[in-house]
């Protein structure tokens, strides 16, 4: 847990997602407190030509967006976790990208533990367990 679905407009390489990954990571870890051996990141590239905002390519406009969505265990994080997470991230993929879309969106999904889990058992299970 967490897992973690980027769409980012750059061109694929593995140094690329090594940095979206290592940015990603480091953020989940230190202000969602998330176990990094059990966070998943899965990464899809779009090219800014088949990107739009506003009926603009990013390609003609001269930026980049991203868009990722964080599925976490509902009631397990506050409210200025989760806005400093998302202020961090925008933060780190304009640092990382360059001229970054104020459009670039972050959702924070906070999911029932009784709806949600890996290897087959629910979060609530594990908690009931633990």
């Amino acid at each position: 847990m967490p897992i973690l679905n980027v769409k980012v407009s750059a061109t694929r390489s593995p140094e690329t997602t090594q940095r979206i990954a290592s940015l990603l990571l480091e953020l989940t870890t230190r202000i969602l407190h998330k176990d990094p051996k059990v966070t998943a990141i899965a990464i899809d590239y779009v090219p800014r030509e088949d990107w739009i905002v506003g009926g603009r390519t990013l390609a003609e406009q001269g930026k980049h967006s991203v868009y990722f969505d964080i599925k976490i265990t509902d009631e397990t994080n506050t409210k200025a976790e989760k806005a400093q997470y998302i202020r961090e991230a925008f933060d780190g993929f304009a640092a990382l990208l360059g001229d970054l879309h104020e459009e670039s969106y972050i959702y924070v999904q906070d999911v029932r533990a009784a709806a949600y889990g890996y290897g087959g058992r629910t979060q609530e299970w594990r908690y009931q367990h633990a």
